[in-house]
C-alpha cells in the first residue's frame, strides 16, 4: 500500500485473520478514520479503522449506513465506533467506496462517545 492510497472516510475490505477470542476474522469491511496526514506518511505503515458489520443495534455509537453506489455496501451496515483498531495497511484488500461527510460526522460523534471528551 503506497503513499496516498488510503483516505479518511473510505470503506475498505480488511483481512482480519487471524482473529483472537471474539475478534472479527476473515474478509470484512472497515472504515478508515485516521487523518490523511497519517495515512500519507510514507514511514508509517499502519492506519486506524473502525469495524463495519451488518449486525448492529440502535445505539448512538453504532452509525447506520445504507448501501449506495458511493459506499459500495451491499446491505444496511453499522459502523461500530467501539471497535477501533490500528492495523497494518497490508491488511487492506480493496477499496469499497466512501461514506458521506454527514455519515463521517456521525462516526466522529460516536468515537467521541466511546473514547471520551
Amino acid at each position: 500500500m503506497g503513499r496516498g492510497e488510503v483516505s479518511r472516510g473510505e470503506l475498505w475490505w480488511v483481512d482480519w485473520s487471524p482473529g483472537r477470542g471474539s475478534e472479527q476474522a476473515g474478509l470484512r469491511p472497515a472504515l478508515v478514520v485516521q487523518t490523511d496526514a497519517g495515512n500519507d506518511n510514507p514511514s508509517y505503515p499502519n492506519t486506524i479503522v473502525v469495524a463495519v458489520s451488518t449486525k448492529g443495534r440502535e445505539l448512538p455509537f453504532h452509525v447506520k449506513l445504507e448501501p449506495s453506489p458511493g459506499n459500495g455496501l451491499r446491505a444496511r451496515s453499522y459502523v461500530k465506533c467501539e471497535q477501533v483498531f490500528t492495523i497494518s495497511k497490508e491488511r487492506l484488500q480493496g477499496r469499497m467506496g466512501k461514506v458521506t461527510a454527514d455519515e463521517l460526522a456521525k462516526v466522529e460523534d460516536g468515537l467521541r462517545m466511546v473514547l471520551g471528551p
